[in-house]
């Protein structure tokens, strides 16, 4: 396929996305009906139609339309590109621009507009971020970077690196978090490395990394992983444990746990599912870690759909949720043991509020350490507070 060719191509795909299909849904149907797409021909569409939706209202702004081609047209305009080598009509290009098309874009953008959020969520995101909004929204417009969590009862991250860069994945070393990764070039390729195929690494954001780490999991402690979902940080825990210890999964959901006894048995991880909150030991548990549902505003350049879909309806059902799967998990936290709460949210509303509430109706529980992650080049936004439970307070 052509550069014009492929931007036609995300053009359809955007449009189907405006119309209400889930981005990676719109993706995979265009993919299934184009069978003369290489690898490499997907992967660039693929590209631009994330850009499309990550930069859903400036690029509309700029192309003059909140249509596919009107996005796409403004994400040529940001980049600085020839706009009519790829407009020209010729082959399977877009037609060329008409003079309304031609002359958009000169008005000048509000905040919100122009960083590619929703307006009623402007004074929420001044309020969490502060003087860094501009920054940090400015960093939701790009490609997320992809984490690497390095099992270290398998190797060092030094080796890890080295392993993976002997296969066409360049490697830095994140900071902060004892086992990430951050991958800067050849993310295509993980999958197939031999320190991926080994059970070396995993693919893990910095930021979720960076919450397990604060809940400080040793050798022999039981260990709940109360929100459990795909499991990812059940494994986290688990390697945490060195073997010495148990991790037990539980989601309100239980078919999203349905395929982690699978990928616990390949990790070599000992990981017992509870499908139901009658299966869980009511004696306690040394530290239940609850990634709540939430916002998901700190991975919102990862899946820019939540950003667009997302309500003050919406966050007023998730505070309410969070506070009460928060009373129904301090219940199983043993008289001593430790409680983290965390989200992938940057919303007060959703983070530190959420603690102190807590800790206002719960006053056996104090809060011993937190962690305020805000989006960066390596990692997304994390939210996770340690608290301790302390009968005698």
């Amino acid at each position: 396929m052509t550069p014009a060719a492929r931007h036609a191509a995300a053009i359809t795909i955007i449009d189907d996305v405006l119309r209400g299909a889930p981005t990676e849904r719109a993706l995979t149907r265009w993919a299934r009906a184009s069978r003369f797409a290489g690898a490499k021909d997907r992967e660039a569409v693929r590209d631009i139609v994330f850009s499309g939706v990550r930069r859903m209202r400036s690029a509309a702004a700029l192309g003059g339309a909140k249509t596919g081609r009107g996005i796409v047209l403004g994400l040529l305009r940001v980049a600085g590109e020839d706009v009519e080598a790829i407009f020209s009509g010729q082959g399977h290009a877009p037609p060329p621009l008409s003079p309304e098309e031609a002359s958009a874009g000169q008005s000048p953008m509000r905040r919100p507009e122009r960083l590619d959020y929703p307006d009623w969520m402007d004074s929420l995101l001044d309020r969490a971020l502060g003087s860094d909004l501009e920054r940090i929204m400015a960093l939701h417009q790009q490609r997320a970077p992809v984490g690497l969590r390095v099992n270290l009862a398998r190797g060092s991250r030094e080796t890890a690196a080295q392993s993976l860069q002997r296969d066409g994945v360049e490697i830095e070393i994140a900071p902060h978090v004892a086992t990430a990764l951050r991958v800067t070039s050849g993310a295509h390729v993980v999958s197939q490395s031999e320190a991926y195929q080994a059970g070396l690494i995993k693919i893990q954001d910095v930021g979720s990394q960076a919450g397990v780490a604060l809940a400080a999991a040793h050798p022999g402690q039981r260990v709940l992983d109360f929100c459990a979902g795909g499991g990812g940080k059940a494994l986290a825990l688990s390697d945490a444990l060195g073997g010495l210890g148990d991790v037990t999964a539980h989601d309100a959901h239980a078919q999203r746990v349905r395929d982690l006894p699978a990928r616990a048995r390949r990790a070599d991880a000992k990981i017992t599912v509870a499908p139901t909150l009658d299966a869980l030991d009511t004696h306690g548990y040394d530290l239940v870690f609850v990634d709540a549902p939430c916002s998901g505003s700190g991975t919102w350049r990862r899946g820019p759909d939540a950003k667009w879909g997302f309500t003050l309806e919406r966050l007023a059902h998730l505070i309410a949720l969070q506070r009460e799967i928060l009373a129904q998990a301090q219940g199983f936290v043993r008289p001593g043991g430790v409680l983290v709460y965390a989200t992938c949210s940057i919303l007060c509303q959703e983070n530190s509020e959420q603690v102190a509430a807590f800790t206002a109706a719960h006053k056996a529980f104090l809060l011993r350490d937190a962690l305020d992650l805000k989006p960066n080049t390596y990692a997304d936004g994390f939210f996770a507070a340690r608290l301790e439970h302390t009968p005698q307070h």
